[in-house]
């Protein structure tokens, strides 16, 4: 009967049945391959100003549902990473960005006793109840940051991202194309690139280059490869020396200008396609820039500028490190403060 049976089904049923159970069986692979399907992005060239004259939202225009879903598949243990770090004004930060001064602005002893608002204090108040509030005086490049794509610009007529310039989207109030507010929300695979953890030191010297040969190398003692649409973490080890504030600036300095090269930034974008780069130094790039560079920050310019990928700073990567977590669910979103250049002071989180 069971024979009987079988042979009554038409030919083309059990072809299709035979043609899911391998796309069944494979296409994890090929999802995990990420090929050259990312929306986008092409193997060789990157990103790049390919989304629309208006644009200010750069590769990570890429993400997705699909992506979203993708990353949030790798949480298994529901461990929840902090990669930010905290700031005061002691903290360390890179010399070109104005200090933060954090201000008591009402505090319950002078709300109580100046009486100086324009409301009063409700008579029926037997607990004494008053407040605390607090004026910042802060950069918008300080502590555990996303560089939005208007950070760096470039040339005479000083543009960014996508062509916009200063003449024309500058202003007193912060700039006006690419501020931090049009940093999307972010959930997608993230990679961590523990150089450190690999050559097995507690943090890279200051000045000292990351190539892409160490970065690969570094990758496959890992045993993880970078997919197209993924945010890269490149770990020096810096933040180790963090401590409560980032007070002790002579030892963060002795190893904050570690980073990555031009070369090694090409690599990660239009070989292997990542939408964002951090680390946890103040400038991601090595530092002094290589002889014969264009610029000062020349890893910024490409990045920035030439492909609209975002650069992520200070981001704490010490716990990950220790558990070997280099695979994650990378999850972020910036302060949606107009006209600024970054979203600064951020708390991104990585799952697993």
């Amino acid at each position: 009967m069971k024979f009987e049976i079988i042979n009554c089904i038409p030919r083309w049923v059990t072809h299709v049945v035979l043609l899911f159970t391998i796309h069944s069986m494979f296409s994890p692979m090929l999802i995990g391959q990420g090929a050259s399907t990312m929306r986008g992005w092409k193997k060789g060239q990157g990103w790049g100003w390919i989304w629309g004259k208006e644009d200010e939202v750069g590769a990570l225009n890429a993400l997705s549902p699909e992506t979203v879903l993708k990353a949030l598949s790798l949480v298994k243990q529901g461990k929840v990473y902090d990669l930010g770090i905290s700031y005061d004004r002691t903290s360390f930060k890179w010399p070109g960005h104005s200090p933060g001064e954090i201000l008591s602005f009402r505090t319950p002893e002078g709300v109580k006793r100046q009486k100086d608002l324009d409301f009063t204090l409700p008579p029926a108040n037997p607990a004494g109840l008053a407040w605390h509030s607090c004026a910042l005086f802060i950069s918008d490049n300080v502590a555990t940051q996303i560089d939005g794509l208007g950070h760096i610009t470039t040339g005479d007529d000083n543009h960014w991202y996508n062509g916009f310039k200063e003449a024309d989207w500058g202003g007193n109030w912060g700039i006006r194309k690419t501020d931090a507010t049009t940093i999307p929300p972010i959930v997608t695979r993230a990679v961590l690139i523990d150089v450190a953890g690999y050559q097995k030191v507690d943090a890279l010297k200051a000045n000292t280059p990351i190539t892409v040969d160490d970065l690969k190398k570094t990758l496959e003692w890992e045993k993880v490869d970078i997919q197209p649409g993924d945010v890269v973490l490149i770990r020096t080890g810096t933040l180790r020396y963090w401590g409560g504030s980032g007070s002790d600036h002579e030892k963060i300095r002795a190893h904050d200008t570690a980073g990555i090269n031009l070369d090694s930034a090409r690599w990660l974008v239009e070989q292997k396609g990542a939408v964002l780069i951090g680390s946890d130094t103040s400038g991601l790039e090595v530092a002094p820039a290589p002889p014969g560079s264009t610029s000062f920050v020349p890893v910024h310019e490409y990045l920035l500028v030439q492909q609209g990928v975002h650069i992520g700073e200070f981001h704490f990567l010490e716990q990950l490190s220790q558990d070997k977590v280099y695979e994650f669910c990378y999850i972020a979103a910036t302060n949606k403060i107009k006209g600024t250049a970054a979203g600064f002071t951020m708390r991104p989180i990585a799952l697993k």
